[in-house]
């Protein structure tokens, strides 16, 4: 895409900043104008939140320390009649940040520090526009969605196979892999003597959980190099943006469960809630798993394959610290004793 014409596609979206600095204000907007986006500044919160109730603004751009009410006041507010606000908090510095729980809380997708190099936040409100995208498709997918069991089912696996070739259709080292992380849980779901139901589930679940990767820059997500901590923050926020596009939709509430918590870990130090334990959804154990071998398994652009003992050896070792051990044992045993379907997966896909 031409940049004369990205930024006539930024033009549609409204973008509303809020701070009681002027200054800030006046910044924001020579910056976002010059790359396309529709901003409105306000300087007042009370009247911010006003704004948003009568008008439709697609990304809300807030200042946390303001007066006479804060940003965590003011998003509160908001949730109060506005479930879908994609929201960017905005701090002078990390200390000054709220909680990470306040943030959990009141579903803010994001934050980031006020600095002379907006190229940060910039790459922050391309993602929430690329996620706003996903979730305002979603939404019409549902709206228009036939009562008819048959038809839901068919515009549900429709749906989640357009999506994710969406996705996987930018990096040739991904292909394939949720195929092969879908049927990797279902196997270890069948060990585990999952239902049917549960099964379908974690099918399904597995197909879509990187689906949140359609929010991050490609910049990010094909580079070949090293990525920066702040490169590597963006990248780690792909399963609290699938979950937000999926938000929306009824159809797919079951699944939200694996797309949001399949990088957490057993012992709390996973992201992006920090679960720990069977906190961590099941489903979302066993994608975890068959997540990071499908990973190991996989030839990349910086390294090859790896060996399967040693594959083994990396679930054996980090299992009840990254894994949950009971998932990992079953995922072994199938390793030791039925690898012919695993290689069956991987000769497929």
């Amino acid at each position: 895409m031409r940049l004369n014409e990205q930024t006539n596609e930024n033009s549609k979206y409204k973008i509303i900043a809020v701070d009681d600095e002027i200054g800030i204000i006046d910044s924001l907007s020579v910056y976002l104008k010059r790359s396309g986006y529709s901003l409105t500044g306000v300087t007042d919160p009370m009247e911010a939140i006003e704004r948003i109730k009568n008008e439709h603004f697609d990304l809300l751009l807030l200042d946390f320390i303001m007066s006479p009410i804060h940003g965590d006041k003011v998003v509160e507010e908001i949730r109060k009649f506005n479930k879908e606000l994609y929201i960017l908090l905005l701090t002078g510095h990390k200390d000054l940040a709220p909680p990470l729980e306040t943030i959990k809380k009141l579903d803010i997708q994001g934050y980031c520090e006020k600095t002379d190099k907006p190229d940060q936040l910039l790459l922050l409100i391309e993602s929430g526009i690329k996620s706003i995208d996903q979730m305002n498709m979603i939404k019409k997918i549902n709206e228009e969605l036939s009562e008819s069991k048959e038809k839901l089912e068919k515009s549900y696996l429709e749906t989640i196979e357009i999506l994710r070739y969406t996705v996987e259709a930018k990096d040739v080292y991904t292909r394939g892999h949720s195929d092969r992380v879908s049927e990797y849980s279902v196997l270890i779901g069948e060990k585990l003597g999952l239902s049917e139901e549960e099964l379908k589930t974690l099918r399904i679940g597995g197909l879509f959980h990187d689906v949140g990767k359609i929010g991050i820059p490609d910049s990010i997500l094909l580079k070949e190099t090293k990525l920066s901590d702040d490169e590597y923050s963006e990248i780690k926020n792909h399963p609290s943006i699938g979950a937000h596009i999926l938000s929306n939709a009824t159809i797919f509430k079951d699944i939200i469960p694996i797309v949001l918590h399949h990088h957490e870990r057993y012992d709390g130090k996973g992201y992006p809630k920090r679960l720990a334990g069977e906190d961590i959804p099941l489903m979302a154990r066993i994608a975890a798993v068959a997540d990071t071998f499908d990973a190991m398994t996989s030839k990349r652009s910086y390294r090859d394959a790896l060996p399967l003992d040693i594959v083994k050896e990396e679930l054996r070792k980090n299992s009840g610290t990254q894994f949950d051990p009971k998932v990992a044992e079953v995922f072994l045993d199938i390793l030791e004793n039925e690898y012919d379907k695993i290689k069956e997966i991987q000769e497929k896909y």
